[in-house]
């Protein structure tokens, strides 16, 4: 059982800022963490080791310094990493990135094949959710999104059976392998890593390669040249408005808060009927 774990380096959005001149994400405002749902990826992707054996890969695509995540991936309970890291694929939207990724997954198929490529939902500096599908449908297998369970993985018959969350309610589904899969939170809880893992994760060198290390690339899909997508604007939302202080008795207070109420009413029936 070979399960490839696609991860990314990203800002942590709890921390990181919006340039005002330039309305772009201002990178060095914040530290650069694995993608919390591709954690939760690699939990899985060590979860279904546990049950089945075989061996743990993960993929990134980013600056040398993306190596770092892989280490993470590794103290997680990964077994090796890849990092395809080239200017070529600088200012890459999500198809050009899926194109990159699977080059470099065919390569990594040669060298062991595939059973299982599991992805974050989405990484939460773009938020889009297209990487994993995009991936799925260039190398031409069944992509399973929203994954909330992995119930039961049937190497002989060679397919697993997956709980996915659908917007009212939840879906069974069985598919056949090598399949993707783009997990929630929810799928799992990120354990500690044991001391061995750290260890191992310290000392590991991930392998990494270069556009001219994979095979059969289309030049022209990959970085800016291969994204169509163009980021209009970006801006900071505005603050929410502070509520207004009620004063006096309970009894004076919810009279004034029904006024409020009834004045919030009034407002969104006059908006309703222009």
């Amino acid at each position: 059982m070979h399960i490839v774990v696609c991860v990314k380096q990203v800002p942590d959005t709890k921390i990181i800022k919006i340039n005002p001149k330039t309305n772009t994400l201002d990178r060095r405002s914040a530290p650069a963490i694995l993608n919390p749902y591709d954690a939760h990826a690699v939990q899985e992707a060590v979860k279904i080791k546990e049950k089945t054996g075989g061996t743990i890969s993960v993929l990134s695509m980013g600056p040398p310094q993306a190596t770092a995540v892989i280490k993470k991936s590794v103290e997680i309970g990964a077994d090796q990493g890849y990092l395809i890291s080239d200017r070529a694929f600088a200012g890459a939207d999500t198809l050009a990135t899926s194109y990159a990724l699977s080059k470099a997954l065919e390569r990594i198929s040669k060298e062991l094949p595939i059973d299982m490529i599991i992805c974050g939902k989405h990484a939460i500096d773009g938020d889009t959710g297209q990487v994993g599908p995009g991936i799925a449908r260039r190398l031409d297998i069944p992509p399973v999104t929203n994954v909330i369970e992995v119930t039961e993985v049937n190497e002989r018959e060679k397919t697993v059976l997956i709980q996915r969350k659908l917007t009212n309610g939840y879906e069974l589904v069985q598919s056949e392998m090598p399949c993707l899969l783009t997990v929630e939170k929810e799928i799992n809880d990120i354990k500690y890593s044991p001391m061995p893992n750290m260890i191992s994760a310290a000392r590991y060198e991930p392998i990494i390669w270069a556009v001219d290390d994979l095979e059969n690339v289309d030049r022209s899909q990959l970085g800016l040249k291969g994204s169509p997508t163009v980021v209009g604007k970006m801006f900071t939302p505005p603050r929410p408005e502070g509520g207004k202080k009620l004063d006096g008795s309970a009894d004076e207070q919810v009279g004034q808060l029904m006024d409020i109420l009834m004045e919030k009413k009034d407002l969104f029936t006059l908006q309703s009927t222009k």
